[in-house]
């Protein structure tokens, strides 16, 4: 029995030693493979644990007119980054950092929400200190040794206003953006193009961010500037070179009166490159710069004259009788519309058709009349005749063909496609009721279903400035010119429209007040009916040396401007701004008929 016992002991202290060997086998061998075989994965994570990537911004593209005026560049501005931490922590550190770089409560809580989407990142708290927030900083390192104050290339709009709605704005990238497949090589705290040509351009202008690293101690403060590994340098991002001229859009931006909205674009026929497009009332893009204020957001957002709406490209308006030249384009080439024959139906002020009658814009009537002097006259009672015997089918699907429906192909991130019915059946289709065949005289003078942005009234007479042909509008010069848009009106046609434009200004017109002294301005009012208030006033117009070519098209919309002479001296004085500086003639400030019969001087080239 004894000896049984003793052999049993023997046995257990056997086997406790067998696994304390074997014990020991497995420790050395995790001993050896941590410190031997994963020495390097461990050294390399101890690295990133004690290093904090920072972001390097690259300078953005600059910006040039035509001439190589600047329009937007960058300066030297500081940023000012937090390293990450927990929320309660964040918020304190954020709090001290309040007073001296005025964060407001709700920027906080702004703050702390992006923080907490990307909680492993150092959190950009702002990208446009003073001089004097950074110094209040430096002088109080020892309170905020996580906070990171850097250098970094500033956006600067130099035209300011004149050039918000054209060039837009940059902005820190915000979450559903980087959560898009476009940006998703973007990191958190890039700035980004937000609108216009900044957001158009966006690749271009944007170049490729740089990093440093920071060493930080176990709390996340920071202990040093330098590590030993290499900072990646940001490379600049490449320039925008424009077909604008940036002498032209600030002058647009001068003669527009500040207490009217609207709009004024100038390209150049044939070409379709972009002169001038301006939209008022605007905005500073460099209110935007660092980011914008919730007080001042909310300024511009509820603001009732609507500044952030680019009127130019996005605005939409009945076209008035600008859009009689498209109606007499259609009627000219389907061979139902003589430019020499007089109406059926004499102008007496209306014209009845059906139970309803059809009013003229004057009421005392013009007579009988031949298309250039209907164009002249502006002649309402003309264009329902030519209306009706083009029919509501054909001049719905010619102005489709005309692209009245359509965009045209601009070079902006936003723009508005024209309102214009392709069919009878788009009547239906858009509200429910089949139309008469007296839609078409609204239709054939610019009112009813008929709505276009300045910018493609500026486009189609563009078209009739040439040879009936113009490609899309471009402000870049950079990438393919845009594809051409055919009108197919014949020259003989197109002479006869062009007559009628001349009447209107340098004859006794519904615009001859705006006739310019050294220059062939032709062109064509609009008064459109606003559901909402005072008809908005249009004019659409050409200039160029007399007995030339035009070289220039201006497209002005004043909202409830009531007649569209009030547009067309805005646009008369752009043309004649742009000539006056191509052909190296001094500016007058007495440029338009009404400006010379207002100070006494003789107007002999208008009749």
């Amino acid at each position: 029995m004894h000896l049984f016992h003793a052999h049993a002991r023997r046995r257990r202290a056997i086997g406790a030693l067998f696994a304390l060997v074997v014990g020991f086998v497995i420790l050395g061998a995790a001993f050896f493979r941590t410190q031997v075989l994963s020495a390097h994965d461990y050294e390399l994570q101890a690295e990133a644990n004690r290093l904090r990537p920072m972001l390097l911004p690259a300078p953005r593209g600059t910006i040039f007119d035509r001439t190589g005026a600047i329009i937007a560049d960058n300066v030297p501005g500081y940023a000012l980054s937090v390293l990450p931490a927990k929320r309660d922590s964040l918020q304190a550190r954020l709090g001290r950092l309040a007073p001296f770089i005025g964060l407001t409560p709700e920027r906080i809580a702004q703050l702390l929400a992006k923080q907490a989407a990307t909680p492993t990142l150092p959190l950009v708290v702002s990208t446009d200190l003073n001089f004097d927030q950074v110094s209040a900083i430096e002088e109080r390192r020892d309170l905020f040794p996580t906070v990171i104050v850097d250098m970094r290339p500033k956006r600067r709009y130099v035209q300011g206003p004149a050039v918000g709605h054209l060039v837009g704005y940059v902005a820190e990238i915000s979450e559903r953006e980087l959560a898009s497949k476009e940006f998703e090589d973007y990191d958190q705290g890039q700035l980004v193009g937000k609108a216009g040509l900044e957001r158009e351009y966006e690749r271009q202008l944007a170049g490729s961010p740089g990093y440093r690293y920071v060493k930080v101690d176990a709390r996340g403060h920071i202990v040093g500037e330098m590590s030993p590994k290499p900072d990646v340098l940001p490379v600049a991002g490449k320039g925008l070179h424009l077909y604008l001229d940036l002498g032209l859009q600030q002058w647009a931006a001068k003669v527009f009166p500040d207490s009217m909205m609207g709009a004024i674009v100038a390209i150049e026929p044939g070409t379709g490159h972009v002169l001038a497009l301006y939209s008022q009332p605007s905005y500073d893009p460099n209110l935007f710069v660092g980011g914008v204020s919730t007080e001042v957001w909310n300024g511009l957002r509820n603001d009732p004259r609507h500044p952030l709406i680019q009127r130019a490209t996005a605005g939409l308006y009945p076209p008035g009788s600008t859009f009689k030249l498209a109606t007499a384009a259609i009627g000219l080439e389907l061979g139902v519309l003589d430019p020499r024959a007089f109406m059926p139906i004499p102008c007496r002020g209306g014209l009845q058709y059906g139970n309803r009658y059809f009013r003229c814009w004057d009421k005392r009537g013009h007579g009988f009349l031949a298309l250039p002097d209907a164009i002249k006259l502006s002649c309402d009672v003309f264009f329902y005749q030519v209306g009706l015997k083009i029919g509501l089918a054909r001049l719905a699907a010619e102005g489709t063909r005309l692209g009245f429906s359509r965009k045209t192909g601009i070079d902006v991130p936003v723009e508005r496609a024209g309102n214009f019915p392709t069919s009878p059946d788009w009547y239906r289709k858009r509200f429910g009721w089949k139309p008469t065949p007296a839609e078409v005289l609204s239709l054939a003078i610019g009112q009813g279903p008929d709505d276009q942005s300045p910018l493609k009234m500026a486009q189609f007479y563009a078209a009739l400035a040439a040879d009936g042909k113009v490609r899309s509008p471009r402000i870049a010069s950079s990438g393919a010119p845009g594809e051409v848009w055919d009108l197919h009106v014949s020259e003989e046609n197109l002479s006869w429209l062009r007559e009628g434009l001349r009447r209107v200004v340098q004859e006794d017109g519904t615009a001859r007040l705006s006739a310019l002294e050294h220059w062939d301005w032709i062109g064509k009012t609009g008064t459109s009916q606003n559901p909402h208030g005072t008809d908005h006033a249009w004019f659409v117009g050409m200039a160029g040396p007399k007995g030339g070519k035009p070289e220039i098209v201006v497209s002005a919309l004043v909202e409830f401007g009531a007649h569209g002479s009030e547009a067309a001296q805005y646009a008369s004085k752009v043309a004649d701004y742009y000539l006056r500086k191509k052909y190296g003639m001094p500016l007058d400030s007495i440029q338009t008929a009404r400006e010379y019969m207002n100070a006494g001087r003789a107007t002999p080239w208008v009749r």
